[in-house]
């Protein structure tokens, strides 16, 4: 870049907009389809729609239309202790009055407008307040004295163009993980129900019910606050639990909290193959989660506040296969009617005891558990490549956008 680079203030580069809400009482001014963007409809870096929709009179009335290529910046909302939203506007939306609509001046390329805000949320962050009803709120002054990196414009579409490249990569890696997502289901949808069956295994299933063949392995309720991270016994807390997205715990070599000796007193010390449940959720997506244990540490792990550690006959349900116990419908549709009526749903070693499900024989198991877990595997795969993209991305923003890094000159052909 050359030396024609400055810095400038947000306020210096904009002119700004408010936009509003128009009555609630006028059921019609609600069943247009000019797309009205509030906080909750803010999210993507590019906006060209919502669910929420007014009419021109609407508009007109008690709204205002956001001009194409400004960037709205969401000034007001709970979002804002955790995120800055601003995208720019693609195709004619309409805003509320927790927006503002940044129309870029002259010199302004609209989208680095958009990535600078973006790239700069660290430092907006920590520029938000709260009101009295706990939502955030960005001081309009206090953002237009905000000071960012201004190159001049072929530079700033340099930089629009190396960031667009990130976001395509971004952009079709969550699109192949939706896919895979969503073939993974179909398959677990087919293959524990015996919809589908693999190549080599056509066994007739059979009815088992689960009290029959399980025992139980005595948890320890701690707080997180008795917990640490330096004494020998790894904890398996149920939050832990719900948060994970893996169906599997490598207690062995993932950080976990930790307990003393003194305080695991008897509880039972989990091996390899042992399933532990969350015994409660408030959401019915929460029922019956569950991870089984893949490998245990030397100094070992154990169950601990609100859960089941259950522990199969390994001759009726495979190591592996456990993990996915949760998913086979009649499984987890007999859990929830048995938890239904209750504030928290509740899981129980009664519960769990009680439920029949159809089951194959073990070798079937394993192949079914192995075809699931290479989903799994590529999928995680896919996920660590996403990770590392929104990271070189968010690199190059801190870099490029503050002018500390500038993109090589480019010579002319010869």
């Amino acid at each position: 870049m050359n030396n024609s680079a400055q810095m400038s203030t947000i306020g210096d580069i904009t002119t700004w907009y408010s936009g509003g809400t128009p009555s609630r009482a006028r059921s019609d001014y609600w069943s247009g389809d000019i797309p009205w963007i509030s906080a909750f409809t803010l999210k993507d870096a590019e906006i060209n729609t919502s669910d929420q929709f007014l009419t021109p009179e609407a508009v007109a009335a008690g709204s205002r239309m956001a001009p194409l290529g400004s960037t709205l910046l969401l000034v007001r909302g709970s979002a804002l202790h955790n995120v800055i939203r601003a995208g720019m506007v693609t195709s004619p939306v309409a805003f509320n009055q927790d927006v503002k609509a940044l129309v870029p001046k002259r010199g302004v390329v609209p989208k680095y407008l958009t990535h600078v805000i973006r790239g700069n949320e660290h430092e907006l962050l920590k520029l938000v307040t709260s009101s009295g009803n706990t939502a955030g709120v960005l001081d309009t002054n206090v953002v237009q004295a905000f000071e960012i990196y201004l190159p001049n414009e072929h530079d700033q579409r340099r930089l629009v163009e190396a960031f667009d490249d990130v976001d395509k990569l971004i952009a079709t890696l969550e699109r192949l993980i939706t896919k895979k997502q969503a073939i993974k289901q179909g398959l677990m949808q087919q293959l524990l129900t015996g919809k589908i069956r693999l190549p080599g295994f056509a066994g007739q299933w059979n009815d088992v019910v689960l009290g029959d063949h399980v025992s139980y392995i005595k948890t320890v309720a701690l707080s997180r606050a008795q917990l640490d991270n330096v004494s020998s016994i790894r904890y398996l807390h149920y939050g832990d639990i719900h948060t994970r997205n893996s169906v599997r715990l490598n207690a062995a070599t993932e950080d976990m909290p930790r307990a003393s000796h003194l305080l695991v007193g008897s509880a039972g010390i989990l091996r390899v193959g042992d399933l532990v449940f969350a015994d409660a959720s408030e959401d019915p997506a929460g029922v019956g989660k569950s991870v089984e244990i893949a490998s245990v540490p030397e100094d070992g792990v154990v169950p601990g506040l609100h859960t089941i550690a259950a522990r199969f006959n390994k001759s009726v349900l495979a190591d592996g296969f456990k993990a996915y116990l949760q998913y086979i419908p009649t499984f987890r549709e007999s859990l929830l009617r048995l938890a239904a009526g209750t504030k928290v749903l509740a899981t129980t070693r009664s519960y769990i005891s009680s439920i029949s499900i159809s089951l194959p024989h073990v070798d079937e198991q394993r192949a079914i558990a192995q075809v699931i877990m290479d989903a799994d595997e590529e999928i995680d795969r896919l996920q660590i490549r996403l990770s590392k993209a929104k990271a070189i991305k968010q690199g190059m923003m801190q870099e490029l956008l503050t002018g500390r890094t500038r993109l090589p000159v480019m010579e002319p052909a010869s």
